[in-house]
């Protein structure tokens, strides 16, 4: 079963437009990119030449006499006649370019030649990617995908765009859902928690209306990622990888969720560890939210380099690394608290990351003022707290309260209670995580502005 995706209308409005670039859509594995590209390239194109370079490594012989299209058009003729090259009716795509990313170097004249439209994806790209963005800057378009977020789930789940309008007209009026809705919605976001986004795993779930096989999928898909560490970690050491993949449940089940290199094993620094987690970052495998020096914008560059929490980009896969007895327990009961709140922070550290934005928290030293997340308006620093219950947020009231950080006007508090909002204090569900940047683009456009004047000081 096809599930529709984001990358869908993303798809459309670039075949729409007259000067489309060669699209490169990375993201990690498994997430979806291939079975998107080949249902939208069945729909728009009467002729597709798709190329994957790790089940035909002979293709990756098509720019071994030069880049220019001329040249890679007649080798992949002369290694498979069948495949159809009609200019201006042919969509080539190349996946899997993460083992040839010098096809990359073809884009620019594929750009300027304008005969044929170009689409490069892989499960790995990251790894890749500064060779690719250095032979092909100017002459592509670029697209990240990751495994469904909660309003994916919805669509999967049958739940139309009126749906989603609705949840965020409750935002924009300060409107409170009825017990209904709160029922309904925390009962769906429960389960996309339990199953995560990876298709196969959603596919399985729809299909069958259970959980069965889910967390064998989910296991699957660990040893999958684990599988990739062994073979693209090419010059880093891959225990240590593994290793640090493997630490992220122990670590975020501590009260001090910040990742510890020294608890990976003994005599562990630093900067023996420091490729491992960009390595596991660029590959999409996980998050990294990096401790702000201070709560003030900027944010790019306000971090220290040696703090950091690190997430699973996909709660599904996080849930399937825990001990069975907090899986089972969350899976049986859902039970959300399951390793004293790591699974809450995971799950909006995902929704964000697929919102677009970049991940920072913030711990004063020799206090207890600290702050989950911080996402930003056009002028203001938001701090956002992920509370397991519906308790009291203190750090919150002080960066409000407080002079000190004159960046900060309002905050916003994530739980399981209704929309309310209190001295600068905005509360919201979990399950509107996925609309937090939509709303915080309506208040920088002006939209919401009574909103946030009825609680912002």
């Amino acid at each position: 079963m096809y599930l529709q995706r984001k990358v869908d209308r993303f798809l459309a409005q670039w075949h729409a437009a007259d000067d489309r670039k060669p699209l490169v859509i990375k993201g990690p594995r498994q997430v979806g990119k291939t079975e998107s590209i080949r249902r939208f390239a069945k729909r728009h194109y009467e002729n597709v030449v798709e190329i994957n370079f790790v089940e035909e490594p002979k293709y990756r012989a098509i720019t071994s006499d030069g880049y220019g299209v001329q040249d890679v058009v007649r080798n992949i003729s002369l290694l498979d006649p069948s495949k159809k090259l009609v200019p201006n009716k042919t969509l080539i795509f190349f996946d899997e370019v993460q083992d040839h990313p010098d096809i990359a170097t073809t884009l620019k004249f594929f750009h300027i030649d304008k005969r044929f439209d170009v689409i490069c994806s892989g499960s790995m790209l990251g790894i890749n990617y500064q060779r690719i963005e250095s032979n092909s800057v100017g002459y592509k378009t670029d697209y990240e995908m990751h495994s469904l977020d909660f309003e994916e789930f919805l669509w999967a789940k049958g739940y139309s765009d009126d749906v989603v309008e609705g949840m965020f007209s409750h935002l924009v009026d300060l409107k409170p859902f009825s017990d209904t809705e709160m029922d309904l919605f925390l009962s769906l976001f429960v389960d996309y928690c339990t199953l995560g986004g990876m298709p196969a795993v959603v596919a399985a779930y729809i299909t069958s209306g259970t959980f069965s096989d889910t967390l064998q999928i989910q296991r699957q898909l660990v040893l999958d990622y684990q599988e990739d560490i062994q073979k693209y970690a090419v010059g880093l050491d891959r225990a240590r990888i593994l290793n640090v993949f493997k630490h992220i449940p122990i670590q975020l089940a501590k009260d001090n969720k910040k990742f510890q290199i020294s608890k990976v094993a003994r005599g562990a620094r630093f900067k023996d560890y420091r490729g491992c987690i960009e390595w596991l970052e660029s590959a999409g495998i996980v998050n990294v939210c990096h401790c702000l020096s201070f709560p003030e914008l900027p944010l790019k560059g306000n971090y220290d380099e040696n703090k950091y929490k690190i997430y699973c980009a996909d709660s599904g896969l996080f849930v399937s690394m825990l001990d069975d007895e907090a899986s089972d327990d969350l899976r049986a009961n859902r039970n959300l608290g399951v390793y004293k709140g790591a699974l809450y922070e995971s799950i909006v550290a995902e929704a964000l990351r697929k919102s677009g934005y970049e991940l920072y928290y913030y711990k004063r030293e020799n206090s207890t003022l600290e702050e989950d997340f911080f996402v930003r308006t056009r002028n203001n620093l938001v701090p956002v707290e992920v509370k397991a219950r519906n308790g009291s947020a203190k750090s919150m009231r002080t960066l409000l309260s407080s002079d000190s950080y004159p960046d900060i006007q309002f905050g916003i508090k994530l739980s399981a209670g209704n929309v309310g909002s209190s001295d600068g204090l905005l509360t919201l569900p979990y399950f509107i995580t996925f609309l937090l940047r939509r709303l915080l683009r309506a208040y920088d456009d002006g939209d919401t502005v009574e909103l946030f004047d009825r609680g912002v000081r």
